[in-house]
């Protein structure tokens, strides 16, 4: 079975139509998503996860293989294996019983290693890491061969099962492939394949204290699995030619291909697990599911939808070829989609109290509010209403600017479906001047936000019950960095890209944004959310969509995450007037 309909073609599935018009590979299509445990899934992944899954999906007996790379336990952790199922589930995918660990092929791998020795392919080398790396030359210059380059092959497999067998402490040696010491390509020249390291592994214990490299595991790990097409990230594009070397060289009966695509970029974020660790473990958010991190798991606590998401890797499409994405696009993504079904309701989060003098103190009404405008099969909540409301102090001003619209002394304005309201008076703080109380007056007649007299009111404004209300604690969260690009590498430095290439880590910590978490605790919402679970979503009208948090909030202690905001059109006529008093400044 070809691409669905639905699914837009790139350079990826064209590759893989035409391989199946070939019965290239039996007209099998195989897949793998391999995440390394040392840290939680972001936004990149999830472009990874959809492609290697989705292309799997899209062919009759298609197949994709969930596997974690786990050859290096002093950064590996079960935590984050657990966190990454959970992601995967979460956005949608199954793996079945395709389930796998590069430790599950530990023995199969030394096994090809003893292969390659054996070949004369791969040798046991005595330099310090600081030689090796001095050996291996630049992009200019040639490397050096190592002085235990010609070890007899007795020699190495001597050595090499010494190794296995802990007689040697960590860096004291290590087995490196033996190819071309003058290779254009760095990744070519002699590259390491296994190093001690005295560590226990979260799966296998104390059994092996010398771990595969990443290049070495993967391309054998891909054969073992039979895989297909092997789809990478562009960093991994020099790395192709070692890819196919081991292969090769190993005479394997699978040999995938590896095809590489452009990873995602993401204005105002780093796609990086190691500056993403940083950034956790200096304190600067509250963990890896902080819902400013750009992980899977923290967009999920913000409120992001796995159906928005999908959208949105479906929507930037697979190329060749390097570009950064606004984060305007994910954001428009979450809010299409929980514009089609998310609840409204009202909530207040910066409360200015109003008292309505001539509504009558002991009534209490209740009135109807349509849960979604578009949808009546929702229903409706009911909302009481009572002489004294809280309102958005934002939605009142002393002195009316141009085009405000909302509450200010004189001017009428309609409340939600309730009533025409006019204020009268102000109570202000003694001390600072600031008003602190609001009275105004309603109308009787104009219930349900219509007067009968036809008269029009150009305001409305949003507001809840303060005697039925309840307190909640709001956390408006903005981008994590105030720089487009905040001084992100080119993707997670695999272990065979040289720490030479790591820069400085001041560029992005210097450009974290100290308001990117604003917390309010004492807002207030509407009734109906008294019985709001933990990740359920709603639109607070005219403020923005918001959920509930799935760790901090209780049935005593409502938590709100603000996931994304509305269009504000006042703010938008703020920002055009500022401009354009700017401009009359400049031409004077």
């Amino acid at each position: 079975m070809s691409k669905t309909e639905s699914s837009p073609s790139n350079f990826i599935r064209n590759i893989i139509e035409k391989d199946l018009e070939k019965n290239k590979n039996n007209s099998r299509v195989a897949t793998r998503f391999p995440p390394e445990p040392n840290g939680y899934l972001h936004t990149g992944h999830a472009k990874s996860i959809c492609l290697n899954f989705g292309i799997a999906a899209e062919h009759e007996g298609g197949i994709c293989y969930l596997r974690f790379d786990d050859t290096n336990p002093s950064k590996e952790d079960i935590e984050y294996t657990e966190a990454i199922k959970s992601d995967v589930r979460w956005l949608g995918f199954n793996w079945g019983n395709r389930l796998r660990h590069a430790s599950d092929y530990f023995e199969q791998l030394y096994n090809y290693a003893v292969q390659l020795i054996k070949k004369d392919k791969a040798y046991v080398c005595s330099l310090g890491a600081d030689q090796i790396r001095e050996y291996r030359g630049t992009l200019k210059a040639p490397g050096k061969e190592s002085p235990y380059r010609t070890r007899s092959i007795e020699e190495n497999l001597d050595l090499f099962v010494r190794m296995r067998a802990g007689e040697f402490e960590d860096g004291a040696h290590v087995l490196r492939a033996k190819i071309d010491m003058a290779s254009p390509n760095l990744n070519m020249r002699d590259p390491v394949i296994y190093r001690i390291k005295h560590v226990s592994h979260h799966r296998t214990g104390d059994k092996w204290c010398i771990y595969p490299m990443y290049d070495f595991t993967h391309c054998l790990s891909d054969s073992i699995e039979c895989i297909t097409h092997s789809l990478c990230t562009l960093e991994y594009e020099d790395h192709r030619p070692l890819y196919d070397w081991f292969l090769d060289q190993l005479e394997v009966d699978c040999h995938p291909q590896q095809i590489e695509f452009a990873r995602l970029n993401l204005s105002y974020t780093i796609m990086s697990k190691r500056k993403l660790l940083k950034i956790v473990e200096n304190g600067v958010v509250s963990g890896w599911d902080d819902p400013r991190m750009p992980t899977i798991s923290g967009m999920r606590r913000r409120g992001y939808t796995p159906e928005a998401i999908r959208n949105f890797c479906e929507r930037i499409g697979v190329g060749k070829k390097e570009s950064t994405v606004d984060i305007a696009l994910l954001e428009y993504c979450i809010r299409e989609d929980l514009n089609r079904w998310t609840p409204r309701v009202m909530g207040v989060i910066r409360p200015l109290k109003v008292v309505i003098d001539n509504y009558p103190e002991d009534l209490v009404e209740e009135l109807d509010g349509p849960l979604h405008p578009e949808d009546a099969d929702m229903g409706t909540r009911k909302l009481p209403f009572s002489r004294v409301i809280y309102i958005e102090r934002d939605d009142f001003r002393e002195e009316a600017p141009k085009k405000f619209y909302r509450l200010v002394p004189g001017r009428e304005v309609r409340l939600r479906y309730a009533y025409y309201i006019k204020c009268v008076d102000l109570v202000k703080d003694e001390k600072t001047g600031a008003v602190i109380e609001v009275h105004c007056t309603y109308d009787p007649e104009s219930r349900g936000g219509s007067s009968p007299d036809g008269r029009r009111v150009k305001g409305t404004i949003h507001w809840v019950s303060a005697a039925h209300s309840l307190k909640a604690e709001i956390r408006l969260y903005d981008r994590l960095f105030l720089k487009e690009n905040p001084g992100d590498l080119p993707g997670d430095v695999p272990e065979a890209i040289p720490k030479a290439i790591i820069t400085d880590d001041s560029a992005f910590m210097a450009s974290l944004n100290p308001g990117s978490l604003e917390t309010l605790k004492d807002s207030r919402v509407e009734p109906y959310l008294a019985a709001a679970k933990p990740e359920s979503r709603y639109q607070f009208e005219r403020i923005g969509y918001f959920c509930v948090d799935s760790k901090d909030s209780t049935e005593e202690r409502l938590v709100f995450n603000r996931t994304v905001t509305l269009r504000d059109s006042w703010a938008k006529i703020q920002k055009n007037e500022a401009h354009k008093k700017k401009g009359r400044i400049k031409k004077n």
